[in-house]
């Protein structure tokens, strides 16, 4: 459910300190910014954990990330923090601050958020609300981002009082700005509902249109996910001096959605490249054991969903080497520099060989095995935010 941005939160209007004795039943605020694809589903997964182990938990949250989710038995509540600092970050640390005296804990998902709950709390003291902040993402962009970007990760190093860190060099940064307590986030991949969806041949049809060969990738359509390197390497592999397969025999299927669609549509129309924009799908198990390889261009990532999702369906991965993709992998993804001739390469070497496509794919299986699952969440949620 989603609230007025000014309603006010119903939890007890008692402090942390009030109570002499540790409760069971804690009070939590899950905090988060604008948030889309694997952040989301984390916030709404570690919201349901939380109140399903019997506790008070709030979500304080943009309505992109409340809309349509599923919280379990934790509430909802309007609050807008944008991607960028705005004029009513002002109003969202004094509503943070009032509704962090009556919490336990607070944990802020995303480097907005997590810096306005700092404000909010100001630095650890006795009585107040723990701290924890979920780091999903890197600052990148021009030179006002990145030195905003350190300044907020400065702030969260120096008043969390926990830190999870998606990648292992989200963690690094962290450690070297001076928090104490850094690990890495357990972020499982979320299970999909494919009841009602469409017959496999019917997903398949509409993905690849026939086409003998077929590649995907899943992705929101947005600068960090490499747009603009799927393009130049779909080019790469559209040229019959560079790839064996002619481009009339291949298809380059995208799922997702974001702002990069229609300068994606107009591209791939001028240079008639063999992409099809797929837009928001909800059948990926289904198109990645279709798929002949299952591609990451991404430029960074934390532990990206749709790569494990891809290593579930036993795929055959090339996926670029950025981020924690390496430590989600777990050797279950050819790894290559984020070039465009890099990833063409890696493409053409599976697609020209199906024993090579039979042994990533078996990689990928057994890779699975290792990821994160629901239970893994659960034990870290319990140990660092219901931490008592």
């Amino acid at each position: 459910m989603s609230l007025p941005n000014d309603t006010p939160s119903t939890a007890p209007d008692t402090s942390p300190a009030e109570s002499g004795e540790a409760r069971t039943r804690l009070r939590i605020l899950e905090v988060s910014g604008s948030a889309a694809g694997g952040m989301r589903a984390h916030v709404a997964e570690c919201a349901r954990i939380l109140a399903g182990a019997g506790h008070d938990v709030i979500v304080e949250a943009p309505a992109d990330v409340l809309d349509g989710a599923d919280l379990g038995q934790a509430r909802a509540e309007l609050l807008t923090i944008g991607a960028r600092p705005a004029p009513g970050d002002g109003v969202v640390v004094a509503r943070l601050r009032r509704l962090g005296r009556r919490a336990d804990v607070v944990h802020a998902h995303g480097l907005r958020a997590g810096a306005l709950a700092a404000l909010a709390l100001g630095g650890p003291r006795r009585g107040r609300a723990r701290l924890v902040v979920t780091i999903h993402n890197l600052p990148v962009g021009g030179r006002l981002t990145t030195v905003v970007g350190n300044r907020l990760e400065q702030l969260v190093a120096g008043r969390a009082d926990h830190i999870l860190a998606v990648s292992p060099d989200l963690a690094e940064r962290q450690r070297s700005r001076g928090a104490q307590r850094v690990e890495l986030a357990v972020i499982p991949a979320p299970r999909r509902n494919t009841e009602g969806l469409a017959p496999r041949a019917s997903s398949v049809e509409s993905a690849w249109r026939g086409a003998p060969t077929r590649i995907l990738t899943v992705a929101r359509l947005a600068p960090q996910k490499g747009l603009d390197l799927l393009l130049d390497t779909a080019a790469l592999l559209a040229t019959p001096a560079v790839s064996d397969t002619a481009a009339t025999d291949l298809v380059w299927a995208v799922a997702g959605e974001g702002p990069g669609r229609a300068a994606a549509e107009a591209r791939i129309h001028a240079e008639s490249l063999p992409v099809n924009l797929l837009g928001r799908r909800e059948d990926m198990p289904a198109l990645m054991e279709a798929a002949d390889v299952v591609v990451q261009t991404s430029l960074w990532e934390g532990q990206p969903i749709a790569l494990q999702e891809a290593m579930q369906a036993g795929a055959a991965i090339v996926a670029t080497d950025v981020g924690g993709t390496a430590a989600t992998a777990h050797g279950g993804a050819i790894l290559v520099p984020p070039q465009p001739q890099a990833l063409a390469d890696a493409i053409t070497g599976l697609l020209a060989d199906a024993e090579a496509r039979a042994q990533a794919r078996e990689r990928a299986r057994q890779a699975a095995e290792l990821l994160p699952d629901e239970a893994d969440l659960r034990a870290q949620l319990q140990a660092v935010v219901a931490h008592r």
